[in-house]
Formats: structure tokens, C-alpha cells, sequence
């Protein structure tokens, strides 16, 4: 994704700001019919298109519906405190052609800014049953338990939502490394397909036909991984990789190399300067959910500007500051499961030497920063609550997709096209069995 080292034209971006998305989308259209503009311009501008529709599809409600949503999710809601709420700035709104709209998950955000609310948001009894569940197996882990591992089988199902003759799927596979081992193909609905190798860095397995559904299941064992790192041990790092920047969102910036400089000042031992970035994000960085990443210029800058962000928000910027600080650092994503349910999630790893990649799960640190014997667990340890896909961001698939894909940043929930275009897709996860051995 290099052309996004282009910017938009300027009447294009104005539009896009004041919420006049249709003249800002005839706008790419005039632009694009003119012969002047380059390759980079003509990719640019069909991706400020894509982002813009994407936008206006992450905010669906108009303000009567938003309205009739957060009475239905929060306990005895009204609509003074709607009203209230959005005059103090805690409603995710855009303005839609001089309307407001209202982004699809608003309310849980309202839950995360307000503790009150989240007191009086209604639960989901199975995510609360996996909460505990976790939560005891972290205060086990944190007493000094022995880590213990799984076999899990699990299976993804994704339905296409949009007609076409021929279809080209990508769903994400177990990836063999650090602590998972043991990937086993269970099943598919296809005969034919295609699975990409383990070094693949966003691995996948890859279908071609007419159908409209398809699935995959597979097994893989996984070990809660513990470390135990003395910091006195830790010698210079020696690994040249995964300290570069990534546009466009590991990026150098002024304003993150001046944080980074601050959190990390006076501090020379690599682990303890990834303490300090741990510490800093887990402690000042809120948990929200967000718009799809393809939407956003730069993510590890809107975190730190905004000190908000999802699992993958945050961990890009530990990424980023890390690799500002002058230590490796890397993606690792798929799911978070247990033998309850399961849905996406990310985290970073971060290198140091002679101990190797140690984990770090920002999002689950900072939601637990009430309780700092929890939140210091994600420093350096992981639960083995995981399925592991990803070992990095911003990458191709195998085989390489023709057109720009819905979430080009990660893949958890499959990818498909036809020979024309992207198409809408419906994932599901299924937990078949999570088993200790």
C-alpha cells in the first residue's frame, strides 16, 4: 500500500470533512477519468473511495434509531441522557450530508468512556461466564500454577452475501510457532483447495468455486506461555528485523518519537524500556471499539492522540514505540477462545536477548488495570486462551488477492472476491471442543 504516501486532493478532502460524501465521491470520479493523474494518484483515489463507503457503512444509525438502540442496550436509558451525552461529546457521530449518523457500536463505547454505564449495560451471559473463566485461570497463573496447554478444535464458516458466478476465498489457518504446535486440517466443504505454507505470514487456506458457503476445520495444541525474565540477563539486542517502519501505520513520527523519548527517558535495558511502553499504554489508553482499520491514515498515531483504540490499535502502538525505542517488535493475531466462544483479537511481541519474542496483550492489561498483579500478567506472559493466524501485519495472502481487501491490515474472519470485485462475506466461529492435555 505505498500510494498512501499520496494524498487526496484537497477538494476531495474538504468534502469528505464537512460530510458531503457524494459530492466527495463524484469528486474521485472526475479525478479518476483525468489522464494527468499517476499510477499512485489512480490507487489512491480508488482507495479514498473504498475507505469512504466503508465509513458511511460503520455508521448505519440515523439519531432515532441510536436513540431506540441505547434504550434497548443500557437499563433504564432515556432520552435526556441521549441528549445529554451527545452535547458532552460522548456519542461516536459523523455528520452524513448534513445528518448526524451514529457509528454501530456506539453504545458499548458510551460503557467503556463512563464505568456508570457499564454498570447498567446488558450482558452477554456467555462473554461473562468466559470472563470468569479467564479471570481464574489468570489468578492460578499469577500464584505460581504450572502453565498448562490444549488441543482445540475449532471450525470457521464463511457465507457469501453477494451474487456472482465464480468465487475466490480466504480463510485464516493455524500458524506452528512460538506456542502453538501440532496443526492438524480436520475438514472442508471443498474438495479442492489450497494451504498456504507455515511461513506464510498471514496464513490461509484458499478456495475457488461457484458456492456460496464455505468452511474449514482444524485442530492445533497451544501452550500458556510464562516466562520468568530477569532483567539484570539482558543483553543488547542482535536482531536487525522488525525495527523499521511500516507505513502507514508504523511511522516515526515526530510527536511518537517525542513520547517514546519521555516514556523511556533514563532507561537504557531493553525490557525494562518495553516495561515502560507497556505501562504507559496499559495505564492511559482506554479500550474502544473502532471504525475497520482500512478507514484510518495512520493507527498507531490516532492511539496516542486520542488514547483510545481496540486490541490491534493498541498494540501497533507498542509496536511502534518500540521499534522507536530501538526494540523488536511484531504482530501475533487470530482469536481470542476457550471452550465457551470465540472472536478476533491481537497483541504484539516484543524481542529481547537471550530470552527470544516475549508476548504482550495491551488490551487485556489495560482492562485490567484495577487489579495490577492482571494487568502486569500480559507483560511478558500469555494465556493459552489463543488461536494464532497472523505473525505480522500488512500482508499478502498466497495467492495474492486482485482486488483491495476489506481488512488489509489482518485477516480473522476470511476474505473473499469475485472476478469483478470484493463481496460481502458472514463469518462464524465455532468452538468444537477445547480440551487440557
Amino acid at each position: 500500500m505505498d500510494f498512501l504516501v499520496c494524498k487526496i486532493p484537497e477538494e476531495i478532502e474538504r468534502e469528505g470533512k464537512l460530510g458531503n460524501f457524494c459530492l466527495a465521491l463524484r469528486l474521485i470520479d472526475r479525478w479518476l477519468a483525468d489522464e494527468r493523474i499517476t499510477e499512485v494518484q489512480r490507487k489512491r483515489l480508488m482507495y479514498e473511495k473504498n475507505r469512504i463507503n466503508r465509513i458511511l457503512e460503520s455508521y448505519p444509525f440515523d439519531e432515532e434509531t441510536a436513540l431506540k438502540k441505547a434504550m434497548e442496550l443500557i437499563d433504564s436509558f432515556s432520552r435526556e441522557e441521549f441528549y445529554h451525552l451527545l452535547s458532552e461529546g460522548y456519542l461516536d457521530y459523523i455528520v452524513v450530508e448534513g445528518k448526524r449518523r451514529f457509528e454501530e457500536r456506539f453504545v458499548h463505547n458510551i460503557a467503556f468512556a463512563l464505568p456508570l454505564y457499564r454498570e447498567r449495560l446488558k450482558k452477554d451471559p456467555v462473554a461473562q461466564k468466559a470472563r470468569e473463566l479467564l479471570d481464574k485461570r489468570l489468578e492460578e497463573l499469577t500464584q505460581g500454577g504450572p502453565p498448562k496447554r490444549y488441543r482445540v478444535r475449532a471450525k470457521i464458516t464463511v457465507t457469501i452475501k453477494d451474487d456472482a458466478d465464480h468465487f475466490r476465498v480466504w480463510l485464516p489457518f493455524p500458524k506452528e510457532e512460538l506456542q502453538v504446535c501440532d496443526v492438524k486440517l480436520v475438514s472442508t466443504n471443498q474438495r479442492d483447495y489450497f494451504l498456504a505454507d507455515n511461513q506464510v505470514s498471514q496464513r490461509t487456506i484458499y478456495f475457488e468455486g461457484k458456492e456460496k458457503e464455505y468452511f474449514v476445520e482444524f485442530e492445533y495444541t497451544i501452550n500458556e506461555w510464562i516466562n520468568k525474565v530477569d532483567p539484570e540477563k539482558v543483553e543488547e539486542n542482535d536482531l536487525d528485523e522488525f525495527l523499521d517502519e511500516q507505513p502507514p501505520h508504523v511511522v516515526f513520527t515526530p510527536y511518537l518519537k517525542l513520547l517514546t523519548n519521555q516514556v523511556v527517558a533514563g532507561e537504557n535495558n531493553p525490557y525494562l524500556k518495553a516495561k515502560r511502553i507497556f505501562d504507559w499504554i496499559t495505564k492511559h489508553v482506554k479500550y474502544s471499539y473502532v471504525r475497520p482499520y482500512a478507514t484510518y491514515e495512520n493507527i498507531s498515531q490516532y492511539v496516542a492522540e486520542n488514547l483510545k483504540g481496540d486490541c490491534g490499535f493498541q498494540a501497533l502502538l507498542f509496536i511502534t514505540m518500540c521499534r522507536i525505542a530501538g526494540i523488536p517488535a511484531r504482530w501475533q493475531s487470530g482469536w481470542y477462545i476457550n471452550p465457551l466462544m470465540a472472536s478476533p483479537h491481537d497483541w504484539a511481541l516484543f524481542y529481547v536477548k537471550p530470552y527470544g519474542w516475549l508476548p504482550a496483550d495491551l488490551s487485556f492489561g489495560g482492562t485490567r488495570r484495577e487489579n495490577e498483579k492482571l494487568r502486569s500478567f500480559y507483560f511478558g506472559n500469555l494465556d493459552g486462551f489463543r488461536m494464532v493466524a497472523n505473525s505480522d501485519f500488512m500482508k499478502d495472502f498466497v495467492p495474492k488477492p486482485n482486488f483491495l481487501r476489506f481488512d488489509p491490515t489482518d485477516n480473522q474472519l476470511g476474505e473473499a472476491e469475485s472476478l469483478s470485485g470484493k463481496v460481502k462475506i458472514e463469518s462464524k466461529i465455532e468452538v468444537i471442543s477445547f480440551e487440557e492435555i
